[in-house]
């Protein structure tokens, strides 16, 4: 059943204590097995690409990815996603399509992990994949031992045709079968948002989908239901943005909320768009899974998914959700602890025009008192210290990403 509303804010209030407590309850039972200790880095074929994808393009996309120095900032797995599967065989056993995958998924997993990189693959939990494919339902501990065997790294599950199931209970029992296939697989959950899985999902999976599918525009569809019927399940990254309030408290190392693939160097997005999308989805922790064609980016968008001192917000150990810490109309600010002390901090304008965005210290949790220093992180400058406050000149649907010390 979907949700009509996505936020824990806007649950009954004995609902959302009891969901609270349930919640405190599973940290002693929370995943610790070590991975996902920062949010997860890499490619996955499907914003791009969609069922177009086979051997030989994989192991371009690996190439590509030691060869551009993404490899060297932190970008890690390569995910296959929906169509590299075809039929199930009389034993039950899933069938590669061998069209597009000749060599089988072992020795393409091989090569990539002779690449130094990942491999990630896709399934669904119910019966058929988005894409009509077969699904793992009724399958999950064979499917597990078969990635395993394989040497799968990273497992995307979606939740297509899964009817009435339960998504605790189906995302559990693929767990249960990862963790008894002997390969340490991480687990991504993707249905969408609809069943509150940050209130549940903690002690299931590494990540999981906090919303409908991401579309490379500014603030294009809707997130809305009649009668319980998805009306719209595409939209901007800003609009993701806005639906990743409040959820900042639920995310933490080795269980991150997921608001979907990068479209950074996809359909329409602006320079400008392209940084900003960026620059807040490191901010929010978010895996930065990139969904562009790297094999033939332009160098601004190259630059963009290479900025490492964006990229070590993202992956700093202490694990925080960066949060919205004021909204003023199409003007905000949000800001980031991390693990030193100091604080990310970025400025979005989301107006027609370029707009002045100022912060004071105690917004982002500095005392008031200090003289701090700040680092531009597009410019890659210090740009000075500063008493009580800061404020920068910043681009129409733009932003300034800056660290305070």
């Amino acid at each position: 059943m979907m949700c009509h509303s996505r936020h824990p804010s806007s649950l009954p209030i004995p609902v959302l204590a009891l969901a609270l407590l349930v919640t405190m309850g599973s940290t002693a039972s929370a995943l610790d097995d070590g991975l996902a200790r920062t949010p997860p880095m890499g490619w996955n074929s499907w914003n791009a690409l969609r069922l177009d994808i086979n051997e030989d393009l994989v192991r371009e996309v690996a190439d590509v990815m030691v060869e551009k120095g993404l490899k060297d900032v932190g970008y890690e797995y390569l995910v296959i996603d929906d169509g590299w599967q075809i039929a199930r065989a009389e034993d039950g056993a899933i069938v590669v399509n061998e069209e597009k995958f000749p060599s089988g998924i072992k020795a393409l997993a091989d090569y990539v992990h002779s690449r130094g990189l990942k491999l990630g693959i896709y399934s669904d939990a119910g019966a058929l994949t988005c894409g009509g494919f077969p699904g793992s339902l009724g399958h999950e501990y064979q499917d597990a031992r078969t990635y395993a065997a394989w040497g799968i790294d990273y497992l995307k599950y979606d939740w297509c045709h899964s009817g009435n199931q339960s998504a605790p209970d189906s995302y559990a029992l693929m767990r249960d079968a990862l963790s008894e296939a002997g390969r340490p697989i991480v687990l991504s959950i993707c249905e969408w948002g609809t069943s509150r899985p940050w209130l549940w999902a903690r002690d299931v999976g590494h990540l999981w989908r906090t919303t409908f599918d991401i579309r490379p525009c500014w603030d294009c569809g809707e997130q809305t239901h009649s009668k319980n019927v998805l009306i719209e399940n595409f939209i901007g990254f800003t609009k993701i943005l806005d639906l990743q309030v409040d959820l900042e408290p639920y995310a933490g190392p080795g269980h991150w909320n997921d608001p979907d693939m990068l479209e950074v160097g996809n359909g329409e997005l602006t320079y400008e768009e392209n940084r900003a999308h960026f620059s807040l989805w490191c901010l929010l922790a978010a895996p930065l899974m990139l969904g562009n064609d790297i094999r033939d980016m332009t160098p601004e968008v190259h630059a963009i998914l290479t900025n490492a001192e964006a990229i070590a917000v993202n992956q700093d150990p202490l694990g925080r959700q960066g949060r919205k810490v004021r909204d003023d109309g199409d003007l905000e600010v949000w800001s980031k602890e991390l693990a030193d002390g100091s604080r990310a901090v970025v400025l979005f304008n989301r107006s027609e025009e370029e707009k002045d965005i100022s912060f004071a210290w105690p917004e982002i949790g500095l005392p008031q008192s200090l003289s701090l220093k700040v680092r531009d992180l597009w410019r890659h400058e210090d740009v000075g210290a500063f008493e009580g406050s800061y404020s920068a000149r910043v681009p129409s649907h733009g932003v300034a990403m800056l660290t305070v010390r």
